[in-house]
């Protein structure tokens, strides 16, 4: 069902079974797929792919130019997964030509009201970003994160699987997975032990996790802490995931409890 008021590109790939509600405008190189809600004035344009079963609330700007001054009209890219909500005054912006031309979001996500994805982000599936929260450029967060109401993501910052990031935090460092931070300018509070729990880790995982957290993060120096591990530690899945993302090639400095 398209609303008579709608403004829809000839060109644009609307699935039957998409409705789209009044005085929505959608662009040319746009495809919405099956049983996609989009309310009233919402703006999609650019190359945006959107999957099925998305739910897009009035006012909502998907896929217009990046915010970006070195852009300068390339064709790049937004892929929006299945099953997001996507609330009142989000903006999302495609990638740039310098950021590898590509935004993507996965499924089934919360984007609150006036949440902002910036150009080249990638946000994995069955996260929350709440009110007021914007993605700088490049930033890329995790499956299952949180991110509190009016907190800030720096560009090129990652937020690894299964943080959570306290309402008010400015995140300036890498937040490592399971990890939780808060901050004026972020800092580590712990690890997310109850999200754990919830999600049906395994309970000796889990203690092992909470005993490499500490010896980890014994002192600023993480690289000698990490070489110090035992061999239990490392067979753990869950030491695992934090000891490749602090390892790995990144742009920002790891958050830690002396941040």
């Amino acid at each position: 069902m398209i609303d008579k008021t709608a403004i829809i590109n000839s060109k644009a790939k609307v699935a039957p079974s998409a409705k789209i509600g009044p005085y929505t405008v959608i662009g040319p190189n746009v495809e919405i797929g099956e049983n996609v809600k989009i309310h009233s004035h919402v703006n999609i344009s650019g190359n945006t792919v959107i999957g099925k079963g998305n739910n897009i609330y009035p006012f909502a700007s998907i896929g217009n130019d990046p915010q970006d001054l070195k852009y300068n009209g390339e064709k790049t890219k937004l892929i929006i997964g299945d099953n997001n909500k996507i609330r009142e005054y989000v903006t999302i912006n495609p990638g740039t030509e310098g950021g590898g031309g590509l935004t993507k979001i996965g499924n089934n996500c919360l984007f609150m009201i006036s949440s902002h994805v910036a150009h080249d982000c990638y946000v994995g599936d069955n996260v929350i970003i709440a009110n007021n929260v914007p993605l700088g450029g490049h930033a890329i967060i995790e499956d299952n994160v949180v991110i509190g109401g009016n907190s800030a993501v720096q560009q090129f910052t990652r937020v690894g699987k299964m943080a959570m990031i306290g309402g008010m935090t400015g995140v300036l460092h890498d937040v490592i997975p399971y990890g939780l931070s808060t901050g004026n300018r972020n800092k580590l509070n712990g690890l997310n032990l109850i999200g754990l729990r919830r999600a049906k880790f395994d309970n000796k995982d889990i203690l092992g996790l909470n005993e490499a957290y500490k010896e980890i993060f014994a002192t600023k120096n993480l690289t000698e802490n990490i070489s110090k591990l035992n061999g239990a530690f490392k067979e753990n899945p869950l030491v695992k995931n934090v000891i490749e993302f602090i390892t790995k090639d990144k742009k920002r400095s790891i958050c830690t409890p002396f941040s």
